[in-house]
């Protein structure tokens, strides 16, 4: 351990479940884990946080047998092992809940369960672990339904009963509550603590919501720049302190805060600004014309359920509106439908005052609307084209000859965006899949506001990004409103509320419930509006 400090509790005399000492990894001359130390024990829930970069995702590929460590041990209850392949880290007894979905989307729930699995498979019998596994667990979803179907929350759901199908005995988690409501993550953290008590498993928890570690973790180690630089019981510390482990310095109320989870339900916006040192920037000026207006839009899915009933909302240029809501109520139809990639069955949607064809491909990258999707794999980049491809490629005709693309053009208007949203990258010819979560997402940001839109949605911006990444992002969207730039800001987090919108709408059951401006918008009232309430 580096510059950080311990307080570690009384260990008992049984050996840990898994215990790595001096692991150490390079890829180059980049140290990606620097002699890390790590013991979870059986019985207990360890929290593992740390920023992008800090050498959290090399660790835990160690562990899964997807990278071989340079140097230093793994044990599992005291006796050395060696885990050279995934297949051998699940004979040891080891599973994980990735962040980012590896379903194939047109198979059933069942068929991606048991997809990989050696010999006859049995329908029935894989149905009844499913339902089993989801019963026991508390994440009810039907075996036969299609993945495609199925919302964000419920491919979480999805994810962690395929693992835990396998019974491992160490059990870790990416992001788990990344797309959950905060009802489906506390029920999770519930049923873990439950399981952990009855069961005896060993569980490590990587998250960046502090509120999370500190509710459902015994143990927490901080992990900074490859090496551990703090780790204590949970029941030691405190939010502030974690935030301070992780980033190296003190972390204020304001926009940090809101990234990390240390607002809580009752702080004001105006709280919120003063902490964070900022001057409360002019309300946009009410438009005749608003930047972004939707009308009565009316989607259906292809088994007739009604995704957006007669959804509408307006937003002005230069004002951040937040969208608010539990997820499943229609966000990630709304979403695909500002992607382009879903057509509203009635309704209509105007940018600037025109209305925009929504038949015709295009159409609203054209009007002027830029988008950071929710899935950003799955709609938002290409991840084994290069950063450059990733930064030009919605908008090629500035980069466009005769008959081939400016390659010279290409990677001038690629380097100014790189330096200019400080995508941290070894090159621009760097696949993008090597990239940290935050710098892909910086990619996204850049390219949607090189291209200058009227308006830009902003759908889950910060899932699964670290404070650093959360701290950038807030800052960026407030700079493009400041600009003139319509966002709508699509968010179930509360504190992205807070920290950021002006005005927020509530949506439930598709269809638009309430909007209050940011001063009335008590976490009360949002509650109220959210379960369908007057408030």
């Amino acid at each position: 351990m580096n510059d950080g400090q311990t307080n570690d509790a009384p260990r008992t005399l049984e050996a840990p479940a898994l215990e790595l000492r001096g692991v150490t990894k390079c890829f180059g001359p980049v140290v990606a884990c620097d002699a890390v130390d790590l013991a979870v024990h059986s019985g207990e829930i360890h929290g593992l946080l740390g920023e992008n970069g800090a050498g959290k995702s090399t660790l835990m590929k160690v562990l899964l047998g997807l990278v071989q460590r340079d140097e230093g041990t793994v044990l599992r209850h005291g006796e050395q092992v060696e885990i050279p392949t995934p297949q051998a880290a699940v004979t040891l007894g080891m599973g994980m809940v990735h962040q980012h979905f590896s379903l194939i989307e047109p198979l059933t729930v069942w068929e991606n369960v048991s997809l990989g699995e050696p010999g006859r498979i049995k329908r029935d019998e894989v149905c009844d672990q499913i339902k089993d596994v989801g019963t026991r667990y508390g994440l009810p979803i039907s075996p036969i339904a299609r993945v495609e179907d199925l919302s964000a929350g419920e491919r979480q759901r999805v994810e962690i009963i395929k693992c835990l199908r396998r019974d491992p005995e160490v059990l870790i988690l990416d992001e788990p509550t990344s797309v959950l409501t905060m009802a489906e993550s506390q029920e999770l953290f519930e049923v873990l603590r439950d399981v952990v008590n009855r069961e005896n498993r060993a569980v490590i928890l990587i998250s960046h919501k502090l509120a999370e570690i500190m509710a459902a973790t015994d143990q927490v180690t901080v992990l900074r720049k490859g090496s551990v630089a703090f780790r204590c019981r949970t029941s030691t510390t405190n939010p502030r302190e974690l935030a301070k482990q992780m980033v190296g310095r003190e972390v204020s109320l304001g926009t940090e805060g809101a990234a990390l989870g240390l607002i809580s339900e009752d702080t004001t916006p105006e709280e919120i600004q003063a902490a964070a040192d900022v001057t409360p920037e002019v309300a946009p000026v009410e438009a005749k014309t608003p930047a972004l207006a939707l009308s009565d839009v009316v989607v259906k899915g292809l088994d007739g359920r009604t995704l957006l009933d007669n959804f509408a909302l307006t937003v002005s240029p230069g004002e951040i509106l937040a969208l608010y809501g539990v997820e499943g109520n229609g966000q990630a139809t709304l979403g695909d439908v500002m992607s382009g990639l879903l057509e509203p069955t009635s309704g209509t949607v105007a940018v600037n005052g025109a209305t925009v064809p929504m038949n015709k491909v295009g159409a609203l990258h054209k009007a002027g609307v830029g988008v950071v999707p929710e899935d950003r794999h799955r709609s938002g980049v290409v991840l084994d084209m290069s950063v450059l491809d990733n930064l030009v490629m919605t908008d090629l005709g500035r980069v466009s000859g005769r008959f081939l693309l400016k390659r010279r053009e290409a990677r001038k208007i690629a380097a100014r965006l790189i330096e200019q949203f400080n995508i941290s990258t070894p090159s621009m010819d760097t696949p993008l899949r090597n990239l940290s979560g935050g710098n892909q997402q910086r990619v996204v940001l850049a390219r949607e506001l090189s291209t200058d839109p009227s308006v830009l949605v902003a759908a889950q911006p910060t899932h699964g990004l670290d404070v650093g990444a959360i701290e950038d992002m807030y800052e960026r969207l407030r700079a493009a409103a400041g600009r003139g730039v319509a966002v709508l800001l699509i968010t179930t987090e509360l504190e992205e509320v807070m920290a950021l919108a002006s005005r927020v709408a509530v949506i439930s059951s598709g269809r638009t419930v309430g909007v209050l401006d940011i001063h009335e918008a008590t976490a009360e009232r949002l509650g109220m509006l959210v379960g369908g309430e007057a408030a």
